[in-house]
């Protein structure tokens, strides 16, 4: 007698699916050193950009240029100028060949002051139309040489004011006035006592043996001659510090 079959047969255990590496966007499977990555050349479209921007700069520039020699040149008129001292006659608080800066804005003489004028006498050279342009620009950034036409010296005495030298001091309406500044050996010359007249200053250079100033030469000095007030050293760097 046979064995009774089973209704059904067990389904056979299903193996499991083999396992596979599918790459995802982005993936990279590299052997060896990773290629390099070519960059992206720059568009035609930027570079035209870019060309546009130069020459618009470039269309600009003489404005620029301009609008800049025109600031120049109101600052040099009523602002601030530069000036270069040719001699020797201010040593030692300037030497020559120092360059200064001179505020020309609204300034009223004090005693001490270290002042530009110009030459009292009124003579000045005729360079022409051309010549005087340069020579007006190049004084007016402290290159200029001029020959008597600005001087530069300390303001001694005020208007009204009787200024007298004697034995090396200097006496202002009968009074000792102290002269921190002067170095080297005393001028005992005398001078005075002589009354500074109206809208008028009385100068000395702080090199007293070796100044062409208000004792000798150029007199009193018109306050309308000033030009300004010299306060800083610019030039040589070695010697750049305020006047005093």
């Amino acid at each position: 007698m046979s064995e009774p079959q089973p209704d059904s047969a067990e389904p056979a255990a299903a193996e499991p699916p083999t396992a596979t590496a599918t790459p995802l966007p982005g993936d990279e499977f590299v052997l060896g050193p990773k290629a390099p990555v070519d960059q992206p050349s720059a568009s035609p479209r930027h570079a035209g950009e870019t060309g546009r921007g130069l020459l618009a700069f470039l269309r600009e520039l003489p404005v620029l240029m301009l609008l800049a020699f025109a600031l120049a040149l109101v600052l040099k008129t009523f602002v601030v100028q530069a000036f270069y001292i040719p001699s020797g006659s201010m040593e030692p608080t300037l030497m020559p060949d120092d360059r200064v800066l001179v505020n020309k804005v609204l300034y009223h003489p004090h005693r001490n002051d270290i002042i530009v004028f110009e030459d009292p006498s009124g003579q000045q050279t005729d360079r022409g139309i051309v010549g005087g342009l340069f020579h007006w620009l190049s004084e007016g950034l402290g290159f200029a040489r001029p020959a008597n036409e600005d001087f530069i010296k300390r303001v001694i005495g005020l208007p009204g004011e009787t200024v007298e030298l004697r034995d090396g001091n200097l006496y202002v309406d009968g009074e000792r006035v102290r002269q921190p500044y002067l170095r080297g050996p005393p001028d005992t010359r005398p001078y005075g006592p002589k009354t500074v007249p109206p809208d008028s200053l009385f100068v000395l250079g702080d090199n007293r043996l070796y100044s062409n100033d208000s004792r000798y030469g150029l007199g009193f000095v018109p306050i309308d001659k000033v030009v300004g007030k010299a306060f800083v050293t610019i030039w040589p760097p070695s010697r750049i510090g305020w006047l005093h």
